[in-house]
């Protein structure tokens, strides 16, 4: 009778979290929709449909949502999808529900590698029109090399002190944020020491924006992004031997320490090639895996998937929302990522302290 009570209880939860799944992915897609219809220039949504399935020839809605909307769209579902899954498995290798790459100072450190690169090695160039200003990116390899060796010194930080005896998840999380300001401060170095254009393109550049990219940027990103993944899932297990402990997890046969250095170093990666190409965006992989924990659980088998589509979920709604909140005005995406975050986990913290 037991036996059936708890098999019974096991079905209810498998249940609830593929339901779960499948009501983030009906959201995506209807709001993934609904981004393509609306913005200063309005269509209705069989338009968008008609457009997407039959490619009607050269007209304005046809170049404004295949040019514009949908390399924008893709962007922060990709990049939502990366942040949310690279702070998921941080969290699991360190053991610390505060651990993310916006926590641990590991965007920071991206971003001052892409800064350098920016400033000091001519890899970006500011332009601009009487419409509008943007940066191009003349070399974008230049851009994820440097944002990537930065961000492993951050991690290698990390790493060391996740092995110190007694580091405490309180610690960590202070150490990321010296190395946040360390970071900051450089990127504030090469700005004071370049020309006023290359200024203009840094700090252009460090606003959290989707908008920035193009077909060629999101490929770079979506390839990245989607190896990731399935590696982040194919260790789901192991990280699930991480909650007992290092001991345990070894006794089950895991090799700890590779996969938690591996894990670290595709993370900063991951992180790396994002910040590199929109910037900042800050909490997506700090929100989003404890929001999906308190309604399915820390199974990181069901957790690492769903946190990927729910984080593609909010980067999305967000971005969204920053295109038509004081349309025609275009807000960074990172803005808004940041005034939803925090409040959102300081609710989680106060009503949740359990759910780790």
């Amino acid at each position: 009778m037991a036996d059936s009570i708890v098999l019974l209880d096991y079905k209810k939860s498998i249940i609830t979290k593929i339901f779960f799944g499948l009501i983030s992915s009906a959201l995506l897609i209807g709001a993934a929709i609904y981004a393509l219809a609306v913005g200063s220039y309005t269509l209705a949504v069989a338009d968008v449909v008609n457009i997407l399935l039959f490619r009607e020839a050269e007209t304005t809605a046809f170049n404004v949502i295949w040019h514009i909307r949908v390399p924008r769209i893709l962007t922060a579902i990709v990049a939502g999808a990366g942040l949310s899954v690279a702070g998921a498995a941080m969290q699991s290798i360190l053991r610390n529900p505060l651990g993310s790459p916006f926590t641990l100072g590991i965007s920071s450190a991206a971003a001052f590698g892409a800064a350098f690169a920016l400033g000091f090695l001519g890899a970006g160039m500011m332009t601009s029109s009487a419409a509008e200003a943007s940066i191009v990116i003349n070399n974008p390899y230049m851009v994820t090399i440097c944002a990537f060796i930065a961000s492993l010194m951050a991690t290698a930080v990390i790493l060391m002190l996740a092995q110190y005896k007694g580091a405490t998840p309180e610690t960590m999380i202070l150490t990321g944020v010296a190395l946040g300001s360390l970071f900051t401060a450089g990127t504030t170095f090469i700005q004071y020491f370049s020309d006023q254009v290359r200024i203009a393109a840094i700090v252009f550049w460090t606003f959290g924006d989707v908008g920035k990219t193009g077909w060629s940027d999101l490929a770079i990103i979506t390839a990245v992004t989607i190896p990731a993944l399935a590696y982040f899932i194919y260790n789901s297990w192991n990280y699930n031997t991480f909650k007992a402990g290092d001991e345990t997890a070894k006794s089950l046969g895991v090799d700890v320490q590779k996969v938690r250095l591996f894990g670290m170093l595709i993370s900063s990666l991951l992180t790396a090639v994002i910040v590199s190409f929109i910037g900042i965006i800050g909490f997506v992989g700090l929100v989003i895996p404890h929001i999906v924990r308190r309604f399915i659980g820390g199974n990181e088998i069901y957790l690492i998937p769903i946190s990927a589509i729910t984080g593609s979920l909010l980067l999305l709604g967000a971005d969204t929302l920053a295109r038509t909140v004081i349309a025609p005005i275009v807000l960074p995406v990172g803005i808004l990522t940041s005034f939803m975050g925090a409040p959102l986990f300081i609710y989680l913290v106060v009503k949740g302290r359990n759910y780790w």
